[in-house]
């Protein structure tokens, strides 16, 4: 039995049953579990059912209980899936925009297709893939969602996509030997994936987060995403929204924007970090300039990730009336207080020269038994310095490991409770 043929026998009345009696089954167990089901079931359809179960098991992280268990899998798909949450943010950018068809091509699994037809919005999902594709229309059937989703298995350059609102394209970012850096080698490339974009009215582009600026193409809107405080992706964003509405946004410069207000036209050159789940989003399409550098102060303060990577480090320190404490370094210094969505904060008490001797003995005499390690700009690993430390005691503090004016640093703090 091939893949195809044990996907399929998975959607049978018999496989389904035998999924739903494997949700909450435990992988150690697993020789035990196959045992007991052969003697009621083919062998192959048992196996089948096994790898799904733990597939499901791996989705909920992405997908949520609720979906994962009801959802289908590949490995590949697991792994490269957009997670719901922001697949769900996404999806409503393209409905802020009017969009009421989207072409979804490299739809994988259909993590993306899902989330559109959730907001309303038609989709054609395309996958050349005959495996994959079968599982995307099989999720979008488990999810009560057929009706908006037409899954075809074709080669996406192949594919009209004249008669659509939009086009989201998601590229392939991995081969036989990991994750693929350079754009021009996803599948499809870069510059297939931004033709294909300016061919249409509106359009998304899925790519690595840490795709260098000068390969963004010019007439694009980039932006980095995190969730819960991780880079998740970048988007590059094409036209769309009202010639007013891009006007309005161009003149507001720098700003936040919630997740509840409809977004302006795309404006070509401009980036934008937007954090979920809170939907605080900063946005500028005039970057500034370098930002001043000195002494560290009583705050640090460590931007998002997605601030990082949109390069906006910069309107952090402009808005916090701060300096970097490294012209080369991501850490954000102040002598008072700032509250930002963008940053998390944190207590500096002590400021040492790179010295692991000097850092035992402070810490012994803090009783520090708890240590969090941050490191920007150092080439110590944390589990290394945890070690070497041999802590004790109950107290907890954080330290980090970087450089301030070009000279290895140790700063320890603490991290400053978010204001009630």
């Amino acid at each position: 039995m091939n893949d195809l043929d044990s996907f399929r026998a998975l959607l049978t009345p018999e496989g389904r049953g035998l999924l739903d009696s494997l949700r909450d089954y435990d992988p150690s167990q697993e020789l035990a579990v196959a045992t007991r089901l052969r003697r009621t079931h083919a062998p192959e359809l048992v196996s089948a059912a096994l790898a799904q179960a733990r597939l499901r098991q791996r989705a909920v992280a992405k997908f949520g209980a609720d979906d994962a268990y009801r959802m289908y899998f590949t490995p590949n798909g697991v792994e490269q899936s957009t997670r719901a949450s922001v697949a769900a943010y996404r999806a409503g950018v393209f409905a802020s925009h009017g969009v009421r068809g989207v072409a979804d091509l490299c739809c994988g699994i259909g993590g993306d297709a899902l989330a559109l037809a959730r907001a309303g919005i038609a989709v054609l999902a395309v996958d050349r893939d005959e495996l994959t594709a079968e599982v995307a229309r099989a999720n979008a059937a488990a999810l009560g969602l057929a009706e908006l989703i037409e899954v075809r298995c074709a080669d996406v350059a192949d594919v009209d996509t004249s008669g659509w609102d939009a086009v989201f394209v998601d590229p392939a970012r991995r081969g036989g030997r990991g994750r693929i850096f350079d754009p021009e080698a996803y599948s499809p490339p870069l510059s297939w994936a931004v033709g294909a974009a300016l061919k249409a009215p509106f359009a998304a582009l899925k790519i690595a987060p840490g795709i260098p600026h000068e390969a963004i193409p010019p007439q694009a809107e980039a932006e980095w995403i995190s969730d819960g405080g991780d880079v998740k992706e970048a988007v590059l964003w094409f036209g769309g929204g009202t010639p007013e509405a891009a006007a309005g946004e161009a003149r507001g410069g720098a700003g936040s924007h919630g997740g509840g207000e409809a977004r302006g036209g795309v404006t070509p050159g401009s980036v934008r970090a937007t954090l979920l789940p809170a939907h605080a989003s900063l946005w500028t399409s005039a970057p500034l300039p370098a930002p001043p550098v000195g002494p560290v102060g009583r705050y640090l303060y460590e931007p998002d990730g997605a601030v990082i990577r949109a390069h906006l480090v910069a309107e952090i320190v402009a808005a916090s009336g701060g300096r970097l404490i490294d012209e080369t370094i991501a850490y954000v210094t102040n002598d008072e207080p700032y509250v930002s969505p963008y940053t998390t904060a944190y207590e500096i008490t002590d400021e040492l020269p790179f010295n692991m001797k000097k850092l035992k003995a402070l810490l012994r005499e803090r009783e520090v038994g708890i240590l969090t390690v941050k490191k920007r700009g150092s080439a110590v690993e944390p589990e290394e310095l945890r070690r070497k430390m041999k802590l004790q005691g109950r107290s907890a503090a954080t330290v980090f490991l970087t450089r301030v004016a070009g000279a290895p640093t140790m700063l320890v703090g603490h991290p400053v409770a978010p204001a009630a």
